[in-house]
């Protein structure tokens, strides 16, 4: 029976990691689709994540970096990242994506419009590396193995935002513009759910057997002593 409770318990942990993981989607998803805004109007751009924003500059190919094992289509290759610069400052852009003969930066085959332009994205935050993951040796790269900024940082002159905005531009022509994440997925926490939940029915009916076979007592009770003569 404590078996089966903790069965039941950790099947509701289930569905309330999926009630967190659907208010995450709805969230995002709004996001996404909402109006896009200045990024000079975010109040805080690390707590809008996914937020749809307009940002100004004018873009340094210069100091332009590759992301590696980037997919577009099952196809493998680099995502682009340049420094979109509005006077003293700069917001790392990531335009897209490249196939893997555009391995030198700049990206010439796929050069970014000249003079100030205005895009539209979506905010991303600066990516961690995992425990496991492979490290960016010291020095000034070409090829990144994420968009770390503050390691990338370190070899551009004009200081970077603590966050990215992604090219939402039509696709068609390279570099390829990176597709919006899908916020549609729930997780696997209802399945989980559901198993924990077979795994308490299965628990009890067994017990329930058990108990019948042994005459309607539970397991380790004691019953009277037998009153039979020698």
């Amino acid at each position: 029976m404590i078996v089966a409770g903790v069965f039941i318990r950790l099947g509701f942990w289930q569905l309330d990691r999926l009630d967190e993981r659907r208010q995450l989607n709805a969230v995002v998803s709004e996001r996404l689709d909402a109006q896009p805004v200045p990024l000079d109007e975010i109040a805080d751009p690390l707590e809008s994540e996914y937020r749809t924003v307009t940002v100004s500059g004018i873009f340094d190919s210069g100091q332009e970096v590759l992301i590696r094992s980037q997919t577009h289509l099952g196809t493998a290759g680099f995502h682009v990242i340049t420094p979109l610069v509005d006077e003293d400052r700069a917001v790392l852009v990531n335009r897209g994506w490249v196939p893997l003969d555009y391995d030198e930066v700049p990206v010439v085959e796929a050069p970014p419009p000249s003079g100030v332009v205005t895009i539209e994205g979506w905010i991303h935050l600066t990516q961690l590396r995992p425990t496991l993951g492979p490290e960016d040796p010291p020095g000034k790269l070409g090829v990144f193995n994420r968009v770390d900024i503050e390691r990338i940082q370190a070899q551009i002159d004009v200081p970077l935002a603590d966050f990215y905005v992604v090219d939402a531009a039509s696709p068609g022509e390279l570099p390829e513009p990176a597709r919006p994440p899908d916020f549609t997925d729930e997780g696997p926490h209802l399945a989980y759910a559901i198993q924990w939940f077979g795994f308490a029915l299965v628990g009890l009916v067994g017990f329930y057997f058990l108990v019948k076979r042994k005459g309607g007592r539970a397991p380790g009770a004691s019953g009277q002593a037998d009153s039979r003569p020698d």
